[in-house]
């Protein structure tokens, strides 16, 4: 989708990008990511590589963590090579000019911005010639010659998520201001925190290339921006401290590996069922449907038919490798089970169910199958027939469909990645033709939101009171479905998306709870899904 997603459009005049980097320095699998999707895309040309002789000044690492970085990054965050084949043909035409003094050179490439990949800052008169000044992810000053620093204290502090961060510094004088930012559920491991982010900093850097490439104008400054953490080398102490962590997590990942291949452990949800819409339910007055060893439930879906109400559900058993789409019917707080909808050989869930033109329609998640399928029901709720499918080939999750000021909207959490296959960070949307999905057109600023604490889909879209809301998962300390965001969408157009969260949903509505990350409603019910501290 990469390379044909945005066109170059007659009469505009390409975005010249240079990039600075250091003195015998190697690119890493996110810069040439980053490389091949510039290349790709016809509004960008890059027009060269500026050269700091001392990209690391100033930046310290100890000895005893950089041995720490080292093996955490050779066990956690190992990755194969990225191929670069647009790269690797390019490259030697590419101009590679030294940052000696000599400022002539650098302006006869008529560079428009500079993606600073090294610490070190280039020469003010280089930065006062830039029309949109120097681009910097927070990633790239946490470096040292040895190690990156970008995870290792919220590691260690076990903190919500990882922020990351876009500025640009022009040559006026002024401090450098934030365009962007996003946060990333902070793994165990800060070498595999570090690498995650590289990978992702990829889309939060093209998307806001893009929107300059297509308006020429500087974003405006992010709205109540907070700042990534400073990262710097750990001190002695910290670095011990690290180390006992690292041991500590390995321990129980290798355990929790152990648990998984011999199908002895099982994540356990249960669901929640009550009165009330997405604008005013009280979780705490819901009534749980509890799982069974055989019957464990998660991403609920109700519907209404006929006057009854009916649940879809992903269903699995302790020790199950895969899932499947089961149904039953609601009659006050008790579910009756009516038998298996969906089944097959690949993992099945978020059965979202909706009605069209006197049809009714599933879409599951499917990612193992690599696309997005849609079933009609034909004798419903058990017997279901293929009806259409898209995105064949890629890896896409949770998806739902929704209208909007007469137009189809499908939101789909895809992952374009290398080494890193993650839902939970961005969120895409298409302007489509509904359910028959024959006709696609990606929303100008794909992905609309990135960052694992408000990106990946909860449920389905509402509108309710002219309202539209998007329930979403809040993926944070190191927990995935931690808590469940409840975001209003206030403007969705081909060129626009933003929304806002309006309220957040944390696992202390009930006694043993560690995280909630669907809802759905219907009528004046509604039911959720939380995880059971096992």
């Amino acid at each position: 989708m990469t390379s044909k997603r945005h066109a170059h459009r007659p009469g505009a005049k390409l975005l010249r990008v240079g990039i600075l980097t250091g003195l015998g320095r190697r690119f890493e699998n996110w810069e040439l990511q980053l490389f091949e999707r510039l290349l790709a895309d016809q509004r960008f040309e890059m027009a060269g590589f500026l050269v700091h002789p001392h990209p690391f000044d100033g930046q310290p690492s100890g000895l005893a963590a950089g041995w720490i970085a080292r093996l955490d990054r050779a066990l956690f965050a190992r990755q194969a090579p990225y191929p670069a084949p647009r790269f690797a043909r390019s490259r030697k035409a590419l101009p590679v000019l030294h940052l000696d003094g000599a400022s002539q050179p650098v302006a006869e490439l008529g560079l428009d911005l500079v993606l600073r990949h090294v610490p070190a800052r280039p020469p003010h008169d280089l930065v006062a010639g830039l029309p949109f000044g120097v681009w910097t992810l927070s990633h790239v000053e946490a470096q040292s010659a040895h190690a990156n620093w970008t995870g290792i204290a919220d590691t260690l502090a076990k903190a919500a998520g990882t922020r990351l961060g876009l500025t640009v510094e022009r040559g006026d004088g002024k401090r450098a201001v934030q365009i962007a930012e996003a946060a990333f559920n902070t793994k165990f491991s800060a070498a595999r925190n570090t690498a995650f982010i590289q990978e992702k900093s990829v889309l939060l850097a093209m998307r806001e290339l893009g929107r300059l490439a297509d308006t020429r104008k500087l974003a405006a400054p992010a709205a109540k921006a907070q700042s990534a953490r400073p990262a710097t080398p750990p001190s002695l102490r910290e670095a011990a401290a690290y180390a006992g962590h690292l041991l500590h997590g390995s321990t129980m990942l290798a355990a929790k590996v152990l648990r998984r291949r011999t199908h002895s452990e099982a994540a356990v949800w249960t669901l929640y069922s009550g009165r009330g819409a997405i604008d005013d339910f009280d979780p705490r007055k819901a009534v749980e449907i509890p799982p069974s060893q055989t019957s464990i439930k998660a991403d609920p879906f109700l519907f209404r038919h006929q006057g009854e109400t009916y649940v879809f559900y992903e269903n699995y058993g302790v020790g199950d490798s895969k899932a499947h789409i089961a149904v039953g019917r609601l009659t006050r707080d008790r579910l009756e089970p009516i038998g298996i909808a969906l089944g097959g050989d690949s993992h099945l869930s978020f059965p979202f169910v909706f009605s069209h033109d006197g049809a009714i329609f599933m879409m599951p998640e499917t990612h193992q199958k690599k696309r997005v399928e849609i079933w009609r029901a034909v004798n419903f709720p058990l017997v279901w027939e293929p009806y259409s499918s898209a995105f064949e080939g890629w890896s896409v999750a949770d998806s739902t469909l929704f209208r909007h000021k007469g137009a189809w909207w499908l939101f789909s959490n895809l992952s374009e990645h290398h080494a890193f296959e993650d839902h939970c960070s961005a969120l895409y949307a298409f302007e489509v033709d509904g359910p028959k999905l024959s006709s696609i057109v990606a929303h100008r600023r794909n992905p609309v939101v990135i960052g694992s604490a408000t990106a990946r889909n909860a449920g389905r879209v509402f509108s309710r009171h002219k309202r539209l809301f998007r329930p979403s998962q809040n993926n944070a300390y190191g927990i995935y479905g931690y808590g469940l965001n409840i975001m209003e969408i206030e403007q969705l157009d081909r060129e626009t998306y933003r929304e806002t969260c309006v309220r957040r949903i944390v696992p202390d509505f009930k006694p043993g709870l560690v995280g909630c990350h669907h809802f759905d409603a219907s009528g004046s019910r509604y039911i959720l899904d939380a995880r059971l501290n096992a």
